[in-house]
């Protein structure tokens, strides 16, 4: 495969790794001459045999969450540069990282000294911070997907990829097994529930325990194993294997891995200001060498060893803002939309709903048309954070015009959930969700949406599972399948879907 072109511009030089999803290849970039990474992903690999529909979902989802994860701006985080389909792999170009993968640097230093766990473990709160704030979830934080940089900062690898491959994965996959690493994985994660800030709070518990006491914290001989242990057993204390670990710092390690999310802390940045004051400072005698990741607390921001830092080229002066044309523009965005370039067509709504509504009126039915646009064109982008309060106020403004059970007005609630469930709100979702349930419920004497009301009842269940009710999930569950197979037969898939979650949560509580 050496000598392949990518994209007809990525020619593949070698190889860096593999797993069951793919490979990871250096690469060169014929059109500017530089060295990239290339991830290369055979979706056949991970949902096995698929249709063309389904593939074709697939590869749809992967360029757009691709676009998502590239509007993070941080530089703890791998620059991606392009993403796309070649024959049947899907590929993601990203910037070539110089150093050594945590596991390897784990490995090489034995015992890991717990300052160095300490810069890592807050570097990657500084990345996840940014990330959450999107809001993404990674999913997958383990010592292989971070590198440790010759500067000793630490960079944060596919992010993105897993939130592709994991959703709907009891859909998507042939196994039914969630992606994701099972020593690394949230009891929420591996029970099938929703994911969300606090799910990649606790694998960065069990990459810090990792890295202070030189194993994960369960382990096993099988995934289902592993996956038990995370559920049920407590973690062994991180000073019973090191005392010289201070106490405030095994207690946060504990705390991260709190069965119940709402155990845990807050935030990333709570567990950051817990690391604070264990963070080493100037003149403490400690080892500034190459890929010593308490680098960047000693010397912020000193060059690279053995490498001489060039100056910034000066900011180019920003052009003048012109007022938009409102018809002009939605035409822009009708165009931009039909050729799939949404982040550009959400920048052009934001800026002209108030020139909108000062010429036609804040009430008026084209900015309610707008409005609407925007509000799905933000929730297509992933901008969940800015999408929620736009949904909340059409909601509102629309059961004020035609009442609560107004599909219109139940659409906008419905998509208000979603976004707090992607912000990684479960309770605040799980209530709205429960709030709209009843008028989609056929006893209302409407007729009812079915399918509505299964999807909806299945992501109530999810979230129940986030928060850590299993009982009251599984009850849940199996009353949605039973009217689900009334509905619609044992064979069709979301039956399918149901039994398949229902016995792997039983296969993982009996380990």
């Amino acid at each position: 495969m050496s000598g392949r072109l990518i994209g007809g511009r990525y020619q593949l030089a070698t190889i860096l790794g593999q797993g069951g999803m793919g490979q990871v290849w250096t690469a060169y970039d014929q059109r500017l001459d530089r060295r990239v990474a290339v991830k290369l992903l055979r979706p056949d690999r991970v949902t096995g045999p698929i249709g063309s529909e389904a593939a074709g979902e697939l590869r749809r989802r992967f360029v757009r969450e691709c676009r998502v994860t590239a509007q993070v701006d941080h530089p703890g985080l791998v620059t991606v540069h392009d993403a796309g389909s070649d024959g049947d792999d899907l590929f993601l170009v990203m910037q070539y990282v110089e150093g050594a993968d945590l596991s390897d640097h784990l490995a090489e230093h034995d015992p890991y000294p717990w300052q160095w766990s300490v810069a890592v473990a807050a570097q990657l709160c500084a990345v996840l911070c940014a990330v959450h704030a999107v809001p993404i979830v990674h999913r997958d934080l383990k010592p292989r997907n971070v590198m440790v940089r010759p500067d000793g900062t630490v960079t944060v690898l596919d992010l993105g990829v897993a939130s592709v491959l994991d959703t709907d994965t009891t859909r998507l996959t042939h196994t039914g097994s969630p992606i994701g690493s099972p020593a690394y994985m949230a009891p929420e994660q591996a029970m099938g529930g929703a994911v969300g800030p606090y799910t990649d709070l606790y694998a960065l518990g069990v990459l810090l325990h990792e890295l202070l006491s030189g194993e994960v914290p369960f382990a096993g001989t099988t995934a289902l194993g592993v996956l038990h242990r995370h559920l049920y057993e407590p973690p062994v204390p991180v000073r019973r294997i090191r005392p010289d670990i201070p106490e405030p710092l095994e207690a946060l390690v504990l705390r991260l891995l709190a069965k119940d999310p709402q155990h845990r802390p807050s935030g990333a940045q709570e567990v950051y200001e817990h690391l604070a004051p264990l963070l080493p400072s100037p003149g403490t005698g400690l080892s500034v060498g190459p890929l010593d990741p308490t680098r960047p607390f000693l010397r912020p921001h000193a060059p690279w060893p053995d490498r001489a830092a060039a100056p910034p080229p000066p900011p180019a002066p920003p052009a003048p803002a012109a007022r938009p044309d409102v018809a002009a523009a939605v035409d822009d965005v009708k165009k931009l939309l039909g050729e799939g370039r949404i982040t550009q067509a959400v920048d052009i709504l934001g800026s002209i709903l108030p020139v909108a509504a000062e010429q036609h009126g804040e009430d008026s039915a084209v900015v309610r048309i707008l409005r609407k646009q925007y509000a799905a064109t933000l929730m297509d982008d992933g901008q969940y954070r800015r999408a929620l309060p736009e949904l909340r106020r059409l909601a509102d403004d629309r059961a004020a015009e035609a009442g609560p059970a107004d599909a219109q007005t139940l659409q906008f609630r419905y998509d208000a959930a979603q976004c707090l469930e992607q912000l990684g709100e479960p309770a605040a979702a799980l209530a709205e969700y429960r709030a709209v349930l009843p008028y989609y419920e056929n006893h209302r004497g409407t007729g009812g949406d079915p399918a509505r009301s299964f999807e909806i009842r299945n992501r109530i269940a999810h979230l129940l599972l986030a928060l850590g009710d299993h009982v009251t999930a599984r009850v849940q569950l199996q009353a949605l399948l039973y009217d689900a197979e009334r509905a619609y037969g044992p064979h069709h898939p979301l039956p399918v879907e149901l039994r398949r979650r229902l016995d792997r949560q039983v296969e993982v509580r009996g380990g």
